[in-house]
């Protein structure tokens, strides 16, 4: 393939602009932010699964609260009534006092019962509300993590779709001027080899592999016509000669 040593040298810049769309899109495929997003997201999947899980403790421990507190009342109005009754005097009869200061006894012994699983149902509860308090500050500290990230991202997208568009637009400016042959082996070659389809020769080592050139090939490249488009023998991308090639 033929084409003149300017259209080659143009080639090159074709190569720089596609290299720098490829550079932003990976960059803009690899902001930290993005993995910053993805991190606290899941975490705050986690949190919300804690939340549901530490409510519905909290609502279980609470009705046992409400329930030991309901049972105490009835102990307590009980005992108060039999206490009415001790003190009144209407009791006269000796087993019947006796019974009655042995159920007041067991009422006392009840209540206390209750009052201490009722302490610990209430200890219960607000070490899951403290839980809770804690949870929701975490979950307010990740969204706040998110949003910033978002932003930064958002930034970011911005100035790279901005650099990307003033790109395009000026390859899509040179693409057109270069041989269509050219053009089309050029990316052909760039579709197999990494994004790079043409290369410079400076002082002698291939820019593509970034090896250098044997001394039979450097011979070949050499006496090649100067508006034969040549190829590296290694990595076989166009191999554009220059006025730092040391031929």
């Amino acid at each position: 393939m033929k084409a003149d040593p300017a259209i080659q040298l143009r080639l090159l810049d074709l190569q720089a602009l596609d290299a720098g769309l490829d550079r932003l899109a990976a960059r803009r495929r690899g902001l930290p932010e993005l993995a910053v997003i993805t991190e606290r997201t899941a975490a705050l999947g986690t949190i919300d699964d804690d939340v549901v899980e530490v409510r519905t403790e909290l609502g279980d421990v609470t009705r046992a609260q409400r329930k030991l507190e309901n049972e105490i009342e009835l102990v307590r109005t009980r005992s108060a009534r039999d206490s009415q009754r001790l003190e009144s005097g209407a009791v006269t009869n000796s087993r019947e006092l006796e019974n009655l200061q042995a159920e007041l006894a067991s009422l006392a012994r009840r209540q206390g019962v209750l009052e201490d699983d009722a302490l610990e149902k209430m200890e219960a509860v607000e070490g899951l509300e403290g839980r809770l308090a804690a949870l929701d500050q975490r979950r307010a500290d990740l969204q706040a993590e998110i949003d910033a990230a978002i932003t930064a991202r958002d930034k970011a997208y911005a100035e790279i779709d901005t650099e990307s568009a003033r790109m395009r637009q000026d390859r899509q400016a040179l693409a057109p001027t270069l041989p269509e042959a050219l053009v089309t082996l050029y990316e052909r070659i760039r579709a197999s080899s990494g994004g790079v389809g043409a290369a410079p020769l400076l002082r002698r080592r291939c820019q593509g592999c970034h090896l250098e050139l044997s001394g039979g090939d450097l011979r070949a490249v050499a006496a090649a016509p100067v508006d034969e488009v040549v190829r590296c023998e290694e990595c076989r991308r166009i191999l554009v000669r220059t006025p730092e090639s040391g031929l």
